[in-house]
């Protein structure tokens, strides 16, 4: 199940962001700051992938990629209109 958040308007190219109910259960309860930070960068790589671009990385094995905020992981897929967020999780626990 999937859950639209935001809307990004990228070089007249609308996408959107959707947001896992796991993922979003994991930034409830996550420090509002931190999670603030996360769902600001998620919007930095759907509006500009390359300004991220550093900080992305496709999983091996996996269709997915990682976007690195600090010590948090978001797990994402994407196409020309949809960044789907999978999971976020700290650093260490992600993966598993």
């Amino acid at each position: 199940m999937q859950i639209v958040i935001e809307f990004v308007i990228t070089r007249h190219v609308q996408r959107k962001i959707t947001y896992t109910k796991f993922a979003l259960k994991s930034l409830l309860r996550m420090p509002a700051n931190t999670a603030q930070t996360i769902r600001g960068k998620v919007l930095q790589y759907a509006a500009d992938p390359a300004s991220l671009a550093n900080n992305v990385k496709a999983l091996k094995g996996s269709e997915f990629k990682r976007l690195r905020v600090g010590d948090w992981r978001v797990i994402f897929s994407e196409d020309m209109t949809v960044v789907a967020v999978i999971e976020v999780g700290p650093r260490g626990g992600i993966y598993d």
